[in-house]
């Protein structure tokens, strides 16, 4: 679905082999050892809602689901816990896809910011539920660190999409 945008440029259509490759190679990230250190952005996230604004037709809430489950069995957490999050943060990024599309980058980084720290509050609340322990400060700082990848996920995952800058009088578009 090719949308305007607010640079007033023309997309081509996205190949669902880079939005599925993509998806997958944020799953890699996410697998990478961090440790303990609660302020490492969660990659998959990240690129989940990035796909499910741009694409909710192809990426939609139940692959929101589906990565969420991988994350759980990946960090033996309570079942459920991500996926809950993951599938909150698509359900909000396809209800608000047509309402962000519209909007620059700012715009976009000031509407998905809430959507990553209540997804960060429900996953906190549901292991805090469970028994765990109350995280640090950084659990808040990795919705801001996601929040401020948001262009750099942009610019890398629309440069595929990105047409010509030559202009062909023998082209329509």
């Amino acid at each position: 679905m090719i949308m305007p945008r607010a640079s007033g440029q023309l997309l081509l259509p996205a190949n669902p082999l880079f939005v599925w490759g993509s998806i997958l190679f944020a799953l890699l990230v996410n697998l990478l050892p961090a440790g303990h250190a609660t302020w490492m952005p969660d990659m998959l996230a990240l690129v989940v809602v990035f796909w499910n604004v741009h694409q909710p037709r192809r990426v939609g809430v139940v692959a929101a689901f589906f990565c969420g489950v991988l994350m759980d069995v990946h960090q033996g957490a309570l079942l459920g816990q991500h996926a809950l999050s993951y599938t909150l943060l698509g359900y909000g990024s396809v209800v608000l896809h047509r309402r962000l599309l519209w909007f620059g980058l700012g715009g976009q980084m000031a509407h998905v910011l809430p959507m990553f720290l209540l997804a960060q509050a429900l996953s906190t609340s549901i292991r805090l539920a469970a028994g765990g322990m109350w995280p640090d400060w950084g659990a808040v700082a990795a919705p801001l660190i996601q929040t401020l990848l948001w262009p750099v996920a942009s610019a890398l995952l629309l440069a595929p999409q990105r047409r010509a800058h030559d202009h062909d009088e023998n082209r329509p578009l």
